[in-house]
């Protein structure tokens, strides 16, 4: 099946082209940022740089598309954003620290860093953050090789956080993806949990807002995805997942506290709550540099991430960055980081880290701290929102590492609302909403049909003065599309939407608030109002993954997918002995389904209670979670056999199962 072709986009409006040329950059001469980019390029990706996912023709990466991004900002994009995303265009590998830390930066939405023996006694690394996949990883690893020596070994794996594009790519590292005996996986304290729980509990829901959050559907051009806010997009390669065998924890991450890693000694540092529910910063002594993994970038991130994510905590991230400025600050001449290009400290500016951090840490607190107020002054998270965008300290808004390219102060603020407060904003007409398809046929009626809502809507358009009309214009018309699809203007709604939608993603300096639009527009245009013809479903939990999780996150799982309504009347109870499992799994497991839920506990379940009792190979129950294959299938293969009863009860629980559908609608029913 193949994709339906997607209209022509439409041309900047003359409020858009007004809105974006009021908007002023600096030259690329006066431009701190763009030096820092610049600084310590080894070896520069060419223009057309791809790899291609193993196996075919079909690029997991590619550089090639984005050789639009010169010169002036178009119409079509907010010029700020254009700025950013030339600045990301810097690719290639990079020297941080001489003969101790080398990054390369361009080949995936993070970068990945390479630390050496600083002394020279030794030619084994550290690598830290691995891409999202695992071809990049290898052709990241290539090219550090080629111009640092091919007989750089791999003794460690640091992943600073629990975020895909931190750890994915990891067995691109080695020869046949396999990890060799002797290399360490380091991670903060809870990374296992947090990254299965993001990306595979949510997974499906998550996945597909982050199609919508880096445009991944996007045409690269002007009228397109330009960025992503923290690099140019994902990399969609082959992922996976390896466990750690050393794991940070509060105990070992002290200040001055330097531990061996690889052939280095490294001070940790961590960060729970802040960019990510598990989080670490690490501070190499010897050579007198701080990486902030993602704590610490040039631009507002989120404190709440548009694909969806825990909310998180910005007085812990404002407290964090303090705690990064007390104990590596005055120690530190480099400072790098998980995305971007890093900073120095040096004659002109010996301050550089030291402010670079206080900013951001007051950013966060401002942020944090402002949103309370109001809130405590009775205000919602949409007022505090909109009094707070465009209202923050020109100390802290003119710098231009400050800006949200990535985050918006608008959403952040909502979340610090969201973390305190939660969703409901006190309005008791609020409490309980009708959900979108049963208000939009009662808005339509009581605006006097489907084809007044669009004229107001088109006059709206039309007539606009500012952003704000653009946006009341497109909140009519969602009425409209999630009314009657059978009306004679619903047609007219959905591409009018679109096109309003449209000038809003040009408009934005954020690079996920332009792709959410631009792939909300694109929506409205080719999907059909039947919500049919989608392409086949990605498989996102890969092999490496599901290996990688313990029984209970897996079982947790099959909990999700369970179709609670449908087994609420069909209580089970099913013994498992698991052969081939991780090494502190248990062997033996007893799942109920009861009261409409899977309730797992280890243990052998009472015979005279079991429905039946089997034996299960561990690659076989990974197999079943994710509907790969069948009860009978797995007695062909000979992964299951039952010890008691018969597969009946098996073939029940697996008839209960969801089977979830990636391409459901987000800007339509």
């Amino acid at each position: 099946m193949t994709a339906p072709e997607v209209p022509t986009p439409q041309p900047a409006t003359a409020l858009t082209r007004d809105l974006n040329a009021a908007v002023v950059v600096p030259a690329p001469d006066q431009d701190a940022e763009a030096a820092f980019a610049a600084q310590g390029l080894l070896a520069a990706l060419p223009p057309d740089f791809t790899v291609d996912k193993d196996g075919s023709t079909i690029p997991a990466w590619s550089l090639a598309p984005y050789g639009f991004l010169e010169g002036d900002a178009p119409d079509t994009v907010n010029p700020s954003l254009w700025r950013n995303a030339q600045l990301n265009m810097n690719a290639g590998l990079f020297e941080v620290v001489a003969d101790a830390v080398y990054q390369v930066r361009g080949m995936d939405l993070s970068n990945i860093t390479f630390l050496e023996d600083p002394t020279g006694a030794s030619r084994d690394i550290v690598v830290v953050d691995p891409l999202i996949s695992e071809e990049c990883a290898a052709a990241a690893l290539d090219l550090y090789r080629e111009h640092r020596g091919t007989d750089r070994t791999i003794r460690a794996v640091i992943f600073t956080h629990s975020h895909v594009d931190h750890y994915a790519g990891v067995l691109g590292l080695f020869p046949g993806r396999t990890l060799p005996a002797g290399v360490d996986i380091v991670a903060p304290d809870g990374f296992l949990e947090h990254a299965v729980s993001e990306n595979v509990y949510a997974g499906n829901a998550m996945q597909r807002r982050a199609q919508f959050m880096y445009g991944y559907l996007l045409e690269r051009s002007e009228q397109g995805q330009v960025d992503a806010g923290l690099g140019k997009n994902t990399s969609l390669g082959t992922t996976g997942l390896l466990a750690p065998n050393i794991t940070i924890t509060s105990d070992v991450a002290t200040r001055g506290n330097a531990i061996p890693i690889g052939p280095l000694r490294i001070e940790f540092q961590l960060t729970p709550g802040t960019e990510a529910p598990a989080e670490l910063n690490f501070y190499l002594p010897d050579v007198r540099a701080v990486c902030m993994a993602e704590n610490a970038t040039p631009t507002l991130h989120n404190l709440y991430s548009l694909r969806g994510a825990q909310v998180r905590d910005a007085k812990a991230w404002s407290e964090y960055l303090a705690q990064s400025i007390d104990w590596y600050a005055d120690r530190s001449d480099t400072l790098f980081a998980s995305h971007f290009w890093p900073r120095w400290n040096s004659e002109d500016d010996p301050n550089a880290i030291v402010s670079f951090l206080s900013s951001q840490s007051d950013l966060y607190r401002y942020l944090h701290d402002q949103s309370l107020r109001l809130a405590n002054h009775g205000h919602t998270m949409v007022e505090i929102g909109e009094q707070l965008d465009g209202a923050m300290p020109e100390s802290l808004a003119g710098q231009w590492f400050n800006r949200g390219y990535y985050g918006t102060v608008n959403h952040d603020s909502k979340a610090v609302y969201q973390r305190y407060l939660g969703w409901y904003d006190g309005n008791a007409a609020h409490l309980h909403t009708l959900p979108p398809e049963d208000a939009g046929p009662r808005y339509v009626e009581a605006f006097g049909g489907a084809d007044k809502v669009v004229v107001i809507a088109q006059q709206a358009f039309d007539d606009a003065k500012s952003a704000q009309d653009y946006r009341w214009a497109a909140e009519l018309l969602t009425h409209v599309v999630f009314a009657d699809p059978t009306d004679p203007s619903y047609t007219a709604a959905r591409t009018l939407q679109a096109d309003i939608l449209e000038q809003l993603g040009y408009q934005s300096e954020s690079a996920p608030w332009r792709n959410f639009y631009l792939a909300a527009a694109t929506e409205l245009r080719v999907r059909p109002a039947d919500g049919t013809g989608s392409l086949p479903s990605p498989q996102f939990i890969t092999e490496p993954v599901l290996a990688a999780m313990p029984l209970n996150m897996l079982f947790d799982y099959l909990g999700i997918r369970l179709n609670g309504p449908a087994a609420a009347d069909s209580p089970l109870g099913i013994g498992l002995t698991v052969t081939g499992g991780l090494p502190d799994d248990p062997t033996t497991y007893t799942l109920r389904i009861r009261n409409g839920v899977l309730v797992q506990v280890p243990g052998v379940l009472d015979e005279n209670s079991a429905d039946a009792t089997y034996t299960v190979a561990r690659q076989g129950l990974d197999d079943l979670a994710i509907g790969a294959t069948t009860p009978e299938q797995l007695v062909t293969d000979g992964l299951l056999t039952v010890d008691t009863g018969t597969l009946d009860p098996l073939n029940t629980l697996n008839g209960l199962l969801d089977t979830f559908d990636y391409w459901f609608g987000l800007t339509t029913p």
